[in-house]
């Protein structure tokens, strides 16, 4: 008898897993999930590998070197539908931080043979190499909206994701604002929904996991930070973390790191 389920394929680049895990964590949902697909590539589920084509591959990961390149190009020839997931996918990553840093410096510091390494001189998100479908932000993905993602595919709708900011989330669940309230420097008014607002619910002010929010306006929120006592140095660390291969982020902290211009703008 035929399998006519959609065939699904979750691909793995310069990553650490944990988004392909946010899948994994779902238990029972991942359960119905995998009764209503066939997941034809998952190393983290199993060793089986069928060839595509694909209706939906889900990658996780970066592009970092010559094969990762080759192999990206592959999976979006044999892929229907092509969804990235998480801070590496869609932005680089933690790893995108080498791209501002002198040719080798950061492979120096870590490794102790950095020259038997063998990479490319950036780490860049999956759509600076192929099409892409959608992508989901977040360091790690959200688990609830990874689900909807799935669900929209297979319906054949377009998934309702949240376009307005962590401090949506904080008032929704009561959270008081730390930047209002105790002056903490906090990314929440230009980041991304998704997280629940879970570090200011922990008196911890928001690293941008989930990435930019649409709309984001990070030179007035920089303004903020400078007036209240964040150091120039500390305001261009907060915007160069999971997030800084995107430009909105990436280039702020870019232009703190830079001499300060005329009239002291951020």
């Amino acid at each position: 008898m035929t399998d006519e389920r959609p065939t699904v394929a979750v691909w793995k680049f310069a990553s650490c897993d944990g988004c392909q895990l946010t899948l994994l964590d779902c238990e029972d949902e991942f359960l119905a999930i995998a009764g209503a697909v066939r997941f034809a590539h998952f190393p983290e589920v199993s060793r089986a590998s069928v060839d595509g084509p694909y209706d939906l591959s889900i990658v996780e990961g970066s592009i970092t070197t010559e094969e990762d390149a080759r192999r990206i190009r592959e999976v979006r020839t044999s892929s229907r539908r092509l969804i990235t997931v998480g801070a590496c996918a869609t932005a680089g990553g933690i790893q995108a931080l080498r791209n501002s840093a002198a040719d080798g410096a950061y492979a120096g510091a870590v490794y102790a043979h950095p020259e038997y390494l063998s990479s490319l001189g950036t780490s860049t998100p999956i759509a600076a190499h192929v099409a892409v479908d959608l992508e989901l932000q977040g360091c790690p993905i959200s688990a609830g909206q990874l689900l909807e993602v799935i669900t929209a595919e297979l319906a054949g709708r377009r998934p309702v994701l949240p376009s307005h900011s962590v401090c949506q989330e904080c008032k929704a669940a009561g959270t008081v604002c730390l930047p209002v309230s105790r002056g903490t420097a906090c990314l929440g008014p230009v980041t991304r929904a998704g997280c629940g607002g879970l570090c200011p619910s922990l008196d911890r002010g928001c690293f941008g996991c989930f990435g930019p929010s649409v709309g984001a306006n990070p030179r007035a929120l920089t303004e903020h930070l400078l007036e209240e006592g964040t150091t120039r140095a500390e305001a261009a660390r907060l915007f160069a973390t999971f997030n800084v291969g995107n430009p909105v982020f990436g280039d702020q902290a870019a232009a703190l790191s830079a001499p300060e211009r005329q009239g002291g703008q951020p």
